[in-house]
């Protein structure tokens, strides 16, 4: 299981280097785009979206 999340920390670690050679920006400033500002807004979209169709749901009616 351990080999699994290496493998995964690799292929991440890896994205984002090359991320970072595309768009001329450092390792550290594509981090911190990612985990300031790209993974919160996921959470908070995605949150606000269950709700959403939560509430969408308790207004059917079957």
């Amino acid at each position: 299981m351990t080999k699994v999340f290496t493998e995964i920390y690799i292929y991440c670690t890896d994205f984002v280097i090359n991320i970072a050679n595309i768009t001329g920006l450092s390792y550290y400033e594509i981090n911190f785009f990612f985990f300031c500002f790209l993974y919160p807004s996921a959470f908070i979209g995605l949150t606000s979206l269950f709700f959403i169709q939560k509430r969408r749901w308790k207004k059917c009616t079957f």
